[in-house]
């Protein structure tokens, strides 16, 4: 069982809020940090050592919460996820306008004839990048076709070249998008979730 040491008190490292200890609710899932890791987990109870025994969920391991001060708040508040486990997607450069009055010349209208072209190289680029790590996810469970952990779901992903991350807590990022999806689309979603841990594909996945 892993044991986690006590941090400062009032606003954590990373800058996230720490939670207090008549905030903690056994049964209730929060994202803690792990190793230097925030990750989802579940608290199963108080523990005899002082703090509260609890359940790794994106690798299903046993863990020990020390100090409330470990907790980042509720995982199952997007927002409450930590700024390690979300992807940030950068938006691409704009062109600068064309002075007013100004008359293009012939390299500059060859490029505006050209532009057209521009649809089918970002069709060949998302092909070579492949799924999305939340269509990655879906298409492993529906294959699996039994309910699997976030850890096992992320390492088939990986093996199969259905993804590529350099994040450090990929699991902790994929269990954080499923649940959102859940929330969002709720029967239509192509996850579910069976005990805690723990989804299967829906039918949805597999159309």
């Amino acid at each position: 069982m892993g044991r986690l040491g006590d941090p400062q008190p009032g606003n954590s490292a990373d800058g996230s809020r720490a939670m207090k200890k008549n905030e903690v609710r056994v049964g209730s899932a929060y994202l803690a940090k792990v190793s230097d890791k925030v990750v989802p987990v579940r608290i199963t109870g108080t523990s005899g050592h002082g703090g509260w025994d609890a359940v790794n969920e994106a690798t299903g391991k046993k863990v020990r919460i020390k100090s409330a001060q470990r907790l980042r708040g509720p995982a199952e508040q997007p927002e409450a996820v930590d700024a390690k486990c979300r992807h940030v997607v950068a938006d691409a450069p704009t062109a600068a306008p064309a002075a007013q009055g100004a008359k293009p010349d012939g390299k500059a209208a060859k490029d505006a004839k050209a532009a057209p072209k521009a649809p089918k190289a970002k069709r060949e680029a998302k092909k070579r990048d492949g799924l999305s790590g939340l269509d990655a996810a879906a298409k492993v469970l529906a294959d699996a076709g039994k309910p699997m952990n976030c850890k096992a779901i992320v390492e088939t992903m990986l093996a199969k070249g259905l993804w590529k991350t350099g994040g450090k807590t990929p699991a902790a990022t994929i269990y954080a998008a499923i649940l959102r999806e859940v929330r969002a689309k709720g029967k239509e979603a192509r996850f579910r979730k069976t005990e805690r841990g723990l989804f299967e594909a829906t039918a949805a996945a597999r159309q």
